[in-house]
């Protein structure tokens, strides 16, 4: 009987939660505030035409982690974080994995360590059992950086292969929650990159609250070889990056001047 009940134990020892992660940066200073460990999660469900990561859009594949794993090493770099410096998870896109953030990112703050979430917001919604567990999450998360990849949703979806409506919604709840975000657009000739676009979205910008800052990320094509060798046609073909000219306008018709906030 005794060897019975050791073997029922054994059965019902849950394991560590694990995450599945791409790649882990050391020494990132374009993630968040600060100089951040930066850890890409592995998984995403958008097909973005500019994506230069397509090597993590397969979900349930990459290196299995543990939280502990990923602040144990994380930890060796807390003397270069300084006061605004920590930990950003990123991806693919993170969301794809909330339970393992969401562990994460409760463990980090016990430690004391800054949590940054990077996030296309695709996953979201309203319904349960994401929408408690993303309501406690922002409990633990010190600033996100939120992509708004289109503000049509029609182009949206041509962009990405999904409409916008999910990722205003996830937005506008953290913005009525005074959650602080960094708002990112990338900057795409033929896609993006028409005043008309960029003109609302500066002005859907300057409805939100907790706003600290607003980013241009100008198109690359560094991307590209990762296509060849996945033997994926490039979407974007022949576009090539927009004009120094042309990410000042934007820069203008989103105002980003004006955004300056605590995590700048």
């Amino acid at each position: 009987m005794a060897q019975s009940i050791a073997t029922m134990q054994r059965t019902t020892t849950e394991k560590p939660l694990v995450g599945y992660v791409h790649s882990i940066e050391t020494f990132g200073s374009v993630d968040g505030p600060g100089i951040r460990y930066v850890v890409f999660l592995q998984g995403c469900r958008m097909r973005c035409e500019f994506c230069h990561n397509p090597d993590t859009w397969n979900i349930g594949v990459g290196d299995e982690m543990t939280v502990d794993e990923i602040l144990n090493d994380a930890i060796r770099y807390k003397a270069f974080w300084g006061k605004k410096g920590g930990i950003t998870v990123s991806g693919g896109e993170a969301l794809v994995q909330i339970d393992f953030v969401l562990a994460l990112f409760k463990k980090a703050k016990t430690m004391g360590i800054n949590t940054c979430l990077d996030t296309c917001g695709q996953p979201f919604t309203y319904k349960d059992p994401f929408f408690s567990k993303f309501a406690e999450l922002m409990q633990y998360t010190d600033v996100s950086l939120v992509d708004i990849k289109h503000i049509d949703s029609a182009q949206h979806k041509r962009l990405t292969g999904f409409n916008n409506e999910t990722v205003l919604a996830m937005i506008q709840y953290m913005s009525e929650h005074g959650y602080h975000m960094w708002i990112r657009h990338v900057l795409v000739p033929e896609r993006t990159d028409y005043d008309d676009y960029l003109r609302d979205l500066g002005q859907y910008i300057h409805t939100l609250n907790a706003i600290d800052k607003v980013e241009v990320l100008p198109y690359h094509t560094m991307g590209v070889k990762k296509y060849v060798e996945l033997g994926i046609d490039y979407p974007l073909e022949g576009i090539e990056p927009p004009s120094a000219e042309r990410v000042k306008n934007a820069e203008h018709l989103l105002d980003t001047a004006s955004y300056r906030g605590y995590a700048s």
